[in-house]
């Protein structure tokens, strides 16, 4: 006892122990949920970076043909596998598509020629699911145009594109 004759209580009370057990909680709920929304947004940035990186190497392959006079053979650019005109395969490239893919790698699926990203943490990511996976699935197409030669009207090459073989959206 004191000199006053009243106990002094040391340390906290149970309930002040529970509502900074409750705040901390709440504290550690938040920071994971913003950790996993800045990793995907990082997953995000890379998987777009990637694809213009193929988008940019498919035009210059394409130039090069032109400028060769090769434009004939602009059609097998359609088919063939886009990772051969990079000038350094991408750290997350699987090469040909497995029977179970892994997340957050890119792939060329040789049945279907179309260049394949396996989603890892896509929570947002909107798209159809494959083998129970968010794969994003995108096909090169020569896009021609009707171009006035001579009076006549010529079917000429007007650029050529790596679009989504279904829709996709990831905000």
């Amino acid at each position: 006892m004191s000199r006053h004759g009243k106990r002094r209580q040391r340390g906290f009370s149970l309930l002040e122990l529970a509502v900074v057990a409750v705040i901390l909680s709440l504290l550690l709920g938040l920071l994971l949920e913003r950790l996993t929304f800045y990793q995907e947004a990082a997953e995000r940035a890379r998987f777009e970076a990637t694809l213009q990186g193929y988008k940019t190497a498919l035009q210059i392959r394409l130039a090069e043909l032109i400028l060769e006079r090769r434009e004939g053979e602009a059609r097998s650019l359609e088919v063939e596998n886009p990772t051969r005109w990079l000038s350094e395969t991408p750290t997350d490239f699987g090469g040909s598509y497995p029977a179970q893919p892994e997340p957050g790698v890119w792939y060329f699926d040789e049945a279907s020629r179309e260049l394949v990203y396996v989603a890892n943490s896509a929570r947002r990511l909107q798209v159809e699911t494959r083998n129970g996976l968010k794969q994003l699935r995108f096909s090169v197409k020569v896009v021609y145009q009707e171009v006035m030669v001579s009076g006549r009207a010529i079917r000429g090459i007007a650029g050529i594109a790596l679009q989504p073989a279904s829709p996709y959206r990831w905000p």
